[in-house]
């Protein structure tokens, strides 16, 4: 069973896959700090001086000035602050790998069509064409 296990995970598919999941991981928290630390700041500037991430809706009875006040008494929040910067987030993200894909079709080599399917051949008597299943050629009356 260790045998299987090692040879199922030394494939070339499985370590791809590998690899792929940790540089995924590892651009995905570029991605959350290019959103969170670059383009949420001057985003909510420009939107009057707000930062989504302590945006919320307290669902307690208690009045909390702040996000973490709320948080640090156990309060029950609404976070569609955190959920916009999630948002965006993922937007970044899809329209990343769109782009990377896009970059990777273009130097991919095109597929080579496959051929039309015979449909016809000579005849060897009069050099006609004639269906491929034909016995007969229709136009000199020679078998095939």
């Amino acid at each position: 069973m260790f045998k299987e296990f090692k040879e199922f995970a030394m494939r070339g598919s499985v370590l791809d896959l590998a690899v792929g999941v940790i540089i995924g991981a590892a651009f995905g928290k570029i991605v959350a700090s290019l959103v969170d630390d670059i383009l949420m700041p001057p985003l909510g500037r420009l939107l009057g001086h707000v930062d989504f991430s302590s945006l919320y809706l307290n669902l307690s009875d208690k009045h909390f000035d702040t996000l973490a006040a709320a948080k640090a008494a156990g309060a029950p929040t609404f976070n569609y602050g955190n959920f916009i910067n999630t948002i965006i987030n993922f937007l970044i993200v899809a329209f990343a790998i769109f782009l990377v894909v896009r970059a990777v079709n273009k130097w991919m080599p095109k597929p080579v069509p496959p051929p039309p399917p015979v449909t016809t051949k000579d005849c060897p008597q009069c050099a006609m064409p004639i269906p491929v299943a034909a016995k007969k050629c229709g136009h000199c009356t020679s078998a095939v």
